[in-house]
Parts: structure tokens; sequence; C-alpha cells
């Protein structure tokens, strides 16, 4: 006997759903998403993750690193009910790809396992849930490999959710194994059966008295926003079944409950059930438009992600939130820009089946875009109706250098790089005038390493990567009065400059200040401004080979000649006056100090207060941090250079969620051995 006939109550919303799995990395979504597609015959059978040949995690990245590093859709048909599932990585360098999409779905599937270790991840993933008021389930993934209770393994997973997690099945166990499920709103059993759907039956007599018990553990929390429901509780009466799923239903899309479905991806079990859920419960575009704030009046697309492909150029994944659009259309692309629509796809992973419409709630890729970007809005022809819902980026943790191995190479890596930019917004392009060093600053060493995988896989050009230059600065400690004299004949006019230079030193973060007090014209107006130029040209390169900062300089005298005098001859004797003088001023390397402020769950705190100081820096202190229950700030002066790799240590040692965020607050004289090495790596780089 097979449930494909049974009826979860409500009735199914017949516009088209997006659906988003998400949660913790390696929870299982992307097994999931190949079990979904298998059941539903979209594809022709079940291939494990890691094999290489899911739907999911198709890239040569993914499947190099044996992680999704990018969200895949899956569109499929469903007893007439048209779903798309977005499989999003699950890594916290990369949810900047599931930020972009949930708020435009809608409803998510948590898949998460009974795994302690990956509370902090998952509370992140509720998190932002909460924030963007997204109805969700939980599919408790790998069921076959508990070792406890579903109930200790609720306990241990209510703490990362704000809203109830209500159990909706429990396993039905058979020599310490799960064999199946029972379902406590329909009150049955469900018997696995590895690769098919499960064989409904009666509820055995040995799991009768768990079944009751779980089942008016979930009424009596359906009934905390059901007074009615409450009542017949109270008067120990047997709800009627319509009035648990309407409540179930209900509650789901008001964010009041959070269901949790158990099953097995890797084996198909509990597939099923969770398809009849989403099917039946999961709310539709139009309470997606009421979240969305989206009117009725005029067709409107959001653009979910952006990809640039090798063959069909750019193709925009959008979410049609009211009306459709046609293949060929002239849509607005902002600030009074057109684009015109060349190709619509239902997409399959990395397959695609060309569309001639996409219809309100679908989910398509929609074909050379050009001037569009992620989270903006669609509206047909020219004028936008609707403002872009664009995710807030996390501050960069983590930064590379990175160059072409062949010079030739220089444009096509900065062409390549505005690409993957325009696919991955979170993904920040420095060039720094001063050294030349193009610098890409990221969430994490995984994002950027794939990054630049991607520069090499997909656009076949030969990079290498280094770590970007610490911006040292110098000053001095001490005043001097130099001359500069500069004079050279080499027939006909020569070239004549003299100039004496007062130069000392100002407090830290004053800058640099030129003034001058010539007086009887020893030096002419028109001259004062070379002899600043040529001061501040040695400026950029100091005594120790760094900028120079917090330094005043006075022209107090010299003379000039009448015909051999001129703008370079003075710039050339400031120089040199600058030259010979600040030597002997006492100079010192200065290193950029951040404030940073860590945050982490609060049982890493210590450890986080262990390893600072070991980075040259000064703890501030540390407090609860706001609005985040369990988590803790932890405040640090620390040095540039120290933060580099700081990311890489601090997820270590907090299963991969902890972060910060850093901003510039001072500089400070830097001495010693460390001195010593930044001046020698600075002789090394001008003799190389």
């Amino acid at each position: 006997m097979t449930n494909n006939s049974e009826n979860n109550g409500a009735s199914p919303d017949p516009s088209p759903k997006c659906i988003a799995l998400i949660g913790p990395m390696s929870s299982g979504k992307t097994s999931l998403l190949e079990s979904i597609l298998f059941r539903t015959g979209a594809i022709p059978r079940q291939n494990k993750s890691g094999s290489g040949s899911t739907v999911g995690d198709s890239s040569p990245e993914a499947r190099s690193h044996g992680m999704s590093t990018e969200a895949t859709f899956a569109t499929i048909d469903y007893l007439g009910s048209n779903l798309t599932f977005v499989d999003c990585p699950g890594s916290i360098e990369f949810t900047h790809e599931s930020n972009a999409i949930l708020p435009f779905c809608d409803f998510a599937i948590v898949v998460a396992e009974a795994d302690g270790s990956k509370i902090p991840e998952l509370q992140l993933v509720f998190r932002y849930l909460k924030e963007i008021n997204l109805p969700h389930a939980v599919f408790l993934n790998k069921i076959d490999r508990a070792t406890t209770s579903i109930r200790d393994t609720l306990k241990l997973l209510q703490p990362a959710s704000t809203t109830p997690l209500l159990l909706r099945q429990i396993p039905i166990w058979n020599d310490g194994k799960p064999s199946g499920s029972i379902d406590l709103a329909l009150e049955r059993a469900y018997i696995y059966r590895d690769g098919q759907e499960s064989e409904v039956t009666e509820i055995a007599d040995e799991d009768k008295a768990r079944e009751i018990e779980a089942r008016f553990q979930m009424l009596e929390t359906l009934a905390d926003h059901d007074d009615k429901l409450l009542e017949q509780l109270l008067e120990d009466i047997q709800p009627p079944i319509d009035t648990v799923f309407d409540d179930l239903t209900s509650e789901i899309r008001d964010g009041l409950i959070t269901p949790v479905l158990v099953g097995a991806a890797e084996n198909g079990n509990g597939i099923e059930r969770l398809l009849k859920t989403i099917r039946h419960d999961a709310p539709g575009i139009s309470e997606s438009k009421v979240r969305l704030g989206i009117g009725n009046d005029g067709a409107t697309a959001a653009i979910m992600k952006t990809v640039h492909t090798s063959h069909s150029g750019k193709l925009s994944f959008a979410r049609i939130l009211n009306g459709s659009f046609k293949d060929g259309e002239v849509v607005s692309a902002g600030d009074d820009e057109t684009a015109k629509i060349s190709g619509i796809y239902r997409h399959l992973g990395k397959n695609q089946d060309k569309l001639a419409i996409a219809e309100e709630g679908c989910t398509a890729g929609l074909g050379k875009l050009d001037t569009t970007e992620t989270g903006q809005f669609l509206n047909p022809g020219r004028k936008t109706e609707t403002v872009g819902l664009v995710p807030e980026l996390q501050q960069p943790v983590f930064s590379i250098g990175v160059r072409p191995k062949e010079r030739r190479d220089e444009v096509k890596v900065s062409t390549a790089l505005h690409r993957l930019r325009d696919e991955d917004p979170s993904l920040q392009i420095e060039h720094n005038k001063d050294n030349g060093e193009t610098i890409l600053h990221g969430n994490g060493e995984m994002h950027l390493r794939i990054t630049i995988e991607r520069l090499e896989n997909r656009f076949q050009i030969p990079v290498e990567s280094f770590v970007p230059t610490i911006p040292y600065y110098e000053t001095i400690t001490r005043q001097i009065t130099q001359r500069g004299k500069y004079k050279k004949q080499s027939g006909g006019h020569g070239q004549f400059g003299d100039v004496v230079l007062d130069i000392r030193p100002l407090p830290r973060g004053s800058g640099f200040h030129f003034t001058d007090t010539i007086t009887g014209g020893a030096v002419p107006k028109q001259y004062i401004p070379s002899v600043e130029f040529g001061v501040k040209e040695y400026l950029a390169t100091g005594p120790l080979g760094y900028p120079v900062v917090d330094v005043t300089v006075n022209l107090a005298d010299g003379s000039y000649h009448s015909v051999d005098s001129s703008d370079l001859a003075f710039q050339m004797a400031g120089k040199l006056a600058m030259r010979e003088g600040m030597p002997v001023c006492g100079p010192i390397l200065l290193e950029p100090i951040m404030k940073v402020d860590i945050h982490c769950p609060n049982d890493a705190t210590a450890k986080v207060t262990a390893i600072v100081p070991q980075r040259r820096s000064q703890i501030l202190g540390y407090a609860a941090r706001k609005d985040w229950d369990g988590w803790d700030t932890v405040s640090a002066m620390m040095p540039k250079s120290e933060i580099a790799d700081l990311i890489v240590e601090l997820r270590s040692l907090t299963a991969g969620v902890a972060t910060y965020v850093a901003g510039f607050d001072h500089l400070e004289k830097l001495e010693g051995r460390k001195a010593d090495e930044v001046i020698g790596n600075s002789k090394l780089a001008e003799a190389g």
C-alpha cells in the first residue's frame, strides 16, 4: 500500500513554489536533493554525494573539495505541483549565496543531524530565517546513524532555534535501527524501503504509547496559538484531524512553529513525507509577495543569482514574483537601463530546458541581461517600479593578493575578476595604486581559494597568489635643519636650486604639513610649490623604505639663480635636503593597529581570549553579544600584520562560525626583531 492518494488536510497551492535546502556543511543537503529528484522521476538513479555525478555540486571546485561552493537550482513536477529546489552551500564562507536567494523563496528545509558540534552553525541559519521571516521546517537527516533518542535530539537542537521545534514524526526502531516513522498528525506508520516509497501500515502496539505521548506534546504546542484546540485538550476531547492539519499549516506559515521530520536522504527514507509537507503546508507565492511587500500591479521578478557561462553568456536566475515574462521581452535594469531577455530556462542542475514564458511563482534562468545585478528587481519596459532587495554583506575577514603568471594576462585577469564579482557580490577587489597589487577580500580562506580556482578553471588564466603587503609607515623623533643644493651645468643653461628646510616631527595622526618663512625673496614664490612637491615625492619612501607620516617641513631659506633656476631644480633641491636630513632625524617604523571585535559562541570565549595575546595584541574586554543569545564579543587592539590568518584560527576553535569586524585605529611604534625583519624585507624588495 502506498500513500500517493493521501491528503495532508490543507489543499495544495497550485502555484509554483521555490524551496531552499539549507543547513550546516556536510549535513546532507546535496544528498537530499538527489533523493528528491530520484523519487520524483527527475533523474533515473540516485547518485551518492562525492561521486562526481550528483545534480548538485557539479562544478569542478565543488567536486575537488567535496563541498558545495555555489547554489544549485533544480525544478521538478510532483503530483501536479511545480517545485524548484535550491541546494545552498553550508559553509559560513558561502552564506552570501543563500542570503541572496532565501528572501525570494517560499519555504526552507533546514537539513540537520544529531550533532552538538553543529549547533552554532544551525543557530546562524535559524537566525537569518527569523530575520527575513521565512517559514521553514527541519529535516532531521541521517536518522539511521542516530545514537540518541529523538527526544534528546530535539533538546539538543532546540537552543539553536527561537521558534519551537515541533516533532511531526517519530522514528520506529527495530534492533536499535530506524525501520520507519510514525506521522503524528495522520497517526499512521511508514515502513522504510530503501530507494522506494515507504509502506503505509498501522501503528504497532509496542509503538502506540510513544506515539500517543508525542502526539499530545505536538497538540499542546499547537494549542498555544489555538484556544479552541486548548479547550478540547483540557476536556480530553480528540480534535478532528482537519483541525490538526489546519493548525499545522497556519502556524508553519505564520512562523510560529518549526516542524521536524525525520529520514535518511542517502537511503531515500522520509522523502515522500517531506514532499507532502512541502506541497500542502509550505506557503506559496501569494504569501511570499505579502512578506516582501510586492503588490499585484505589473510584472516583477527578482534576480537571485548571477552566473557567467562559457557558452551562453550571462545568466540571471530569477523568481517571478508577479505577472509573467516572455522570451524577447525588454525589461528595466535600473538607472534608466533596459535589457532584452534572450532565453528563458528551467534548470535541473547544469541541464536546462528552454521556456517561452516564465509564469508567476516560477524560478527560471533569464539569458543575457548584461546590465542587471543580483538582488535587483525587474519590470517590463523602461520604468523601474520596485527597488531591489540586496542583502547586507558581512565585512571581509580574509585577503590575498593575486597576479597572472604571465604579464600579458593582466587585462584578462581584471576582466575575469569583475565577472566573478558580478556573480559573487561579497567578493571585494582592491587595486593598490601605491604598489600595484591586486588584492581580493572575502569571507575566508576557502572562499578566496575557490575564487582563484574559478579564475583558472573557467577563464583558463594561470595565476599565483601571495600575501598582501602590510602598509607600514615611518616617522621621525628628532628635528633638524638641512640645506639642499642642486647644481648642474652641462652646456647652455644649467640647473640651480638651493633650499634650507626645517624638518620636525609631529604628534601621531597629524599627517604632513608644509610651510615657508621665506623673507626677502631668497626663494621666489613661484618655486615654493616645487620645493613642496620635491619634499612630498621623497616622503613617499623614507629612509626605512616606507611612506613617512607626522612630519612638518618648513622652507626657511635658500637662494636662486636668475638664469639657471627652474621648477625642476627646486624640486630636486627639496628632495636632496630630505634625503640627507631624514636619516639623522631618528626614523622609526610605525605599524597599523586595528580595533577588532571578535564574535564567538560563549563556550569558546576562553579559547579566543587565550590566542589574542599571542598575536601581540591587547584585550580590551569581552561582553555578551547584543541580541545574540549564547554569544560573546571579545574586543582587542591588534596589529594588522597579525590579522592575516586570524579567521582561520578562530574558525578552527568554534566549529567554523566565529567572525570578526576590524577597523583601523592608530599607528604605533614597531621596534625590536619584528621591526628589523620588516625593514630588512623592504631593503630586499628595493634591491630586487
